[in-house]
Parts: structure tokens; C-alpha cells; sequence
């Protein structure tokens, strides 16, 4: 049994499509991280911050997104998400999935809140330094991860998808919206898509993605 943790169109998409990827069986538990109340107390014992995403595999639980990437793609070789240990893309692949919450994610919410620091303030550096780095990166290759798609564009193009076309932070470079396009016209794409869509006619309030 796998039970998935999350709010439409918050941080828990990436994991969304994920799932979708890998084509196993899941049930979905919405956390109404936007709920006048909060989210119940309760919660704490699947997140500690009641946060999403989350996820409950056969009572393991896992928390992060990289955390929950790096195992629901290993956990299931079989969709050929993850380099498997000791392929030279391994290291790589790891690499890409944390950056994105490390260092995309936070830098991405600093300029929106319209900080300014210098890059020895927070771990996560600069915006600039970030956009540069994600931007010669997709310059080198087609994906994540060298020639083929794996669970770190699951992360990436869904991160950059978001933070350029509705958040409107990201620079809408030539090299993002290929990038965007190629990881997007897949057919698990478009279900996770179609999916988030009708789960978010169930909350009545507004949704914000990005948040959670």
C-alpha cells in the first residue's frame, strides 16, 4: 500500500508526476495545507512541519522530495527512473534532486520575497549563481541527468515549469522552455496533470502552488 501525501498544485507536484511515472498502484490523502484552520495536529506524525509532500509505503514513511524521489525510484527499478549503484550517473542524478530543493527551491522564494544578501548569508547562494548553473546545465544536455529522462526532471522541469510560467520568477529563457517542453510531452505527464486538476476542484479555497 502506498499512500501519497499532498495538496494540489503545491510542492507536493513533482511527486505527483512522479507517481504517475512509475505506474504502481496509490492512494491519495489530501492535506488542506491552506485550511483556515491549519493543518491538524495529527499530521505531525506523518510531517513534523505539516508539510507536503509525504508518502506512507507499507508503514515506512518518507518526508522531503528528494527524500521520497530517491526512494519510490529505487524502490521500483523497474520504470527506469534512478541510475541503479554504480553507474557514473548516480552521482550525478543524487546531485540534481537535492539541488533542486537545496538550492532552486529557497533561491527561488528569496527573490520572490524580494531579499537581498549576499551569498555567504544562506547555503543556498545566490539566485543569479542558480539560474546560471540550472541554465549552462540544460545547455550541455537534453535532461536532469544526461541524455535521458529520470525522477530528477520529475523535480527540475516541474520546479522550472512553475517558477517561470505562473510564478513568473524564473527568466523565461530560451533553454528553460525547451527543456520544459521535451520533459513535459509524456503521457505520465499528462495523466498527473488531468489528476491534480479534478483533485483540485475538491478544495473550495483558492489554491497557491508553490506553498507547503
Amino acid at each position: 500500500m502506498l499512500t501519497f501525501y499532498c495538496m494540489p498544485w503545491s510542492r507536493a507536484s513533482g511527486v505527483f508526476w512522479l507517481l504517475e511515472e512509475l505506474g504502481q498502484p496509490y492512494e491519495i490523502e489530501v492535506v488542506d495545507i491552506r485550511a483556515p484552520g491549519g493543518v491538524p495536529e495529527s499530521y505531525r506524525d506523518i510531517q513534523p512541519n505539516k508539510k507536503v509532500p509525504a508518502i506512507d509505503h507499507d508503514g515506512t514513511i518518507v518526508t522531503e522530495r528528494a527524500a521520497i524521489c530517491i526512494y519510490l525510484a529505487d524502490t521500483f527499478p523497474e520504470a527506469g527512473l534512478a541510475p541503479g549503484l554504480g553507474d557514473k550517473r548516480r552521482a550525478a542524478y543524487l546531485t540534481r534532486l537535492v539541488y533542486c530543493d537545496s538550492v532552486f527551491d529557497p533561491a527561488i522564494a528569496a527573490r520572490a520575497q524580494g531579499w537581498t544578501y549576499v551569498s555567504n548569508n544562506f547555503s543556498f547562494g545566490l539566485f543569479d549563481d542558480m539560474v546560471a548553473n540550472v541554465e549552462k546545465l540544460l545547455s550541455q544536455q537534453p535532461y536532469a541527468v544526461g541524455d535521458s529522462f529520470t525522477a530528477a526532471d520529475t523535480q527540475l522541469a516541474g520546479g522550472i515549469n512553475f517558477t517561470m510560467n505562473i510564478l513568473k520568477v524564473l527568466p523565461a529563457l530560451p533553454v528553460f522552455k525547451d527543456y520544459v517542453a521535451r520533459a513535459t510531452d509524456r503521457p505520465a505527464y499528462r495523466r498527473y496533470a488531468e489528476k491534480e486538476a479534478e483533485l483540485a476542484k475538491t478544495v473550495t479555497r483558492p489554491a497557491f502552488a508553490g506553498q507547503g
